[in-house]
Order: C-alpha cells, then structure tokens, then sequence
C-alpha cells in the first residue's frame, strides 16, 4: 500500500516546513512503513544549518522517522482527527553519515511494541542505500482538546478549563 502528499496530509497533522514526509512506498499496517523525503536546497534549515555546508539537522532525520512511525499508529485509530502522537524518547539514536541537498531519504520504520495509546517503532534513514542514521523512538497518543487546555488555550479551543487545574 502507498500514500501519496494529500494521504499523508489526511493522517499527519504537521504542515510545511515541518512536515519531513513526501511519499509513502511501503505499508503494512501495524508492522512497518517505508517513506520518502526529498531533500532540495529550499529546505529552510538550510540557511543556517551550515552556510557553505549545508547538511539536514540530526533531529530533523529523527523527526522524519517519528512522523513515518506516528502514520502507523494512527492508521490505527478510528477517530485519528482528534489524536496526536507526540514523542516520548529517543534511544540509541546513531548519525552515520551526513544528508545534503539532492539526497533521497528512504526512511524505514518498524514497530517493536504497540499499544492503543503508545508504540515503540525502530527507525533507519538511508540515503543511496547507505544508514544515514538509526534510532529508537518511543511515542504516545494524546487527545488533541487535552494538548490545548495543557497550553492554556481553552477559549481559543472552545473547551471548559479542567476543574481539578489550577
């Protein structure tokens, strides 16, 4: 199964710049997915992420791995519109090799552990077949409503302040 830019924008809720997701080629619901990310020197990282040098955050890579495992877990998730998934950790997180404009990033995430409210996936990022970077990441899914009254929009959202906050 493959999703395309609009699919991913239907599962996703991260939004240009920081949606680090192209394509999706593979999918096997809650086992695996593979993505893609073409990286392209208007990347807005780029500019001071190093002049002269340009090369695509360790954290963004990360990241990019953490949004392909977030499509997992919110396939799903019936009511995925009203869930987030936010991260929880990064374990053994390892950069081999730098990514640069004009690289393909084949991002390749498999669940180790999943439960109806967190996961733990294991990423790798290649680039040219080459590991760029390999991490473990653990995540959680969270109710929207609740991630705006944590923020204190409560007006904003439309919701009632929680009576036990002060």
């Amino acid at each position: 199964m493959t999703f395309a830019i609009q699919e991913i924008l239907d599962f996703l809720p991260h939004r240009y710049p920081f949606l680090l997701i192209d394509r999706v080629v593979e999918f096997e619901p809650a086992r695996r997915l593979v993505a893609i990310k073409n990286v392209t020197i208007n990347e807005p990282f780029f500019q001071g992420h190093f002049p002269g040098y340009p090369i695509m955050p360790g954290v963004l890579v990360v990241e990019a791995m953490a949004q392909a495992g977030g499509m997992i877990m919110l396939a799903e998730i019936a009511d995925r519109d009203k869930k987030l998934v936010v991260f929880t950790g990064i374990e053994r997180a390892k950069f081999r090799r730098p990514v640069t404009p004009g690289d393909q990033l084949r991002i390749e995430v498999e669940v180790l552990a999943f439960r109806s409210r967190a996961g733990r996936i294991a990423g790798r990022a290649l680039v040219d077949g080459k590991l760029a970077c390999e991490a473990t990441l653990t995540c959680q899914v969270v109710t929207r409503e609740r991630e705006r009254r944590a923020h204190g929009d409560e007006q904003d959202a439309g919701l009632e302040p929680d009576p036990g906050v002060e």
